[in-house]
């Protein structure tokens, strides 16, 4: 592994403790968390080549969630299959390959709250400005917001890591989560960590905050539309948009404990456990949330299953 010099002391990696507290759980949670593991990587796989193979499917609104597929795939597997390595045995990795880790996943979880916040957009143009919504949502203007959200999680968590970068960890070389997160990370810093822990600070408040604001503004409205619709389709309506709130409120939720009043988080095996929302449960439950009751979705999936030509 990499050698990083810190003066008297060289740490060369780090071991991930990950759920050390119930040894004898290991074998069960491996099962468990590899089953959940390969499901959400089928379900957003499925999600991409469906709507890829489907024409009708080729709206702004699948645009996003294929994107939201990609993400998830990328930031799950940057974690859990160390994780699940931890079960079994002991879980190393080095330092730069520890802050690659936090970078990746740092990264795809910026790039899902900046992309959340625009599919709740763009479901307010849809509902209630669907006359202008073509213009809007044109395919130029979507693949901008795209690459805006892409470029915006690597610029945000590369300035983070780049901070990290120029600490030294002089030892215990012991982190006691399942991945490279930033707190504990900074619990075996052996320099001062203010610059980095300020800039996280700030950084999480402006881009966990905004988004999320942006996300209850727009869901907010849509309510406020849906309620002059007839009772039959406001039923439907608010039920897919509280399923679509409360999986994008666990999310933001669960970053916002974290990285902005960690102190609310009185245990680090309660830490553990809050990362795993965001890092398990929001990835396996988003495919299902935004397919699940989705009649085009249903079609597209059945013709190709039986290998049938989508209609267009």
């Amino acid at each position: 592994m990499e050698s990083v010099s810190t003066g008297n002391q060289t740490v060369t990696g780090f071991v991930l403790l990950g759920f050390h507290e119930a040894p004898g759980l290991h074998i069960l949670f491996f099962s468990v968390f590899a089953v959940i593991y390969a499901c959400i990587i089928t379900g957003n796989m499925l999600i991409v080549v469906v709507v890829v193979s489907a024409q009708r499917l080729h709206t702004p609104m699948y645009f996003f969630l294929v994107n939201l597929s990609f993400i998830e795939i990328v930031y799950t597997s940057t974690v859990v299959p160390k994780m699940l390595e931890g079960f079994l045995r002991e879980a190393t990795i080095s330092v730069s390959g520890c802050l690659l880790q936090f970078f990746i996943f740092g990264s795809m979880a910026t790039d899902e709250c900046f992309l959340l916040a625009v599919m709740a957009y763009d479901r307010y143009l849809a509902i209630c400005h669907p006359l202008r919504y073509p213009l809007l949502m044109g395919p130029q203007w979507c693949l901008r917001l795209v690459l805006t959200v892409w470029l915006s999680g690597f610029m945000v968590d590369g300035l983070v890591v780049a901070l990290m970068a120029q600490l030294r960890f002089c030892g215990p070389n012991q982190i006691d989560h399942f991945y490279c997160d930033f707190s504990p990370l900074m619990a075996l810093a052996c320099s001062d960590t203010g610059v980095a822990q300020v800039t996280t600070f700030v950084l999480s408040v402006v881009f966990l905050t905004v988004p999320f604001g942006l996300v209850l503004v727009s869901y907010a409205q849509i309510v406020a539309t849906v309620l002059r619709v007839p009772s039959g389709a406001r039923t439907k309506a608010f039920s897919t948009c509280s399923s679509h709130l409360a999986v994008v409120s666990t999310f933001y939720g669960t970053l916002m404990v974290l990285y902005i009043a960690p102190s609310a988080v009185h245990s680090q095996l309660l830490s553990k456990v809050v990362a795993l929302l965001y890092t398990v449960v929001t990835p396996i439950f988003n495919p299902l949330i935004y397919t699940l009751r989705n009649r085009e979705v249903h079609q597209a999936l059945r013709s190709l299953l039986y290998c049938k030509p989508t209609e267009t």
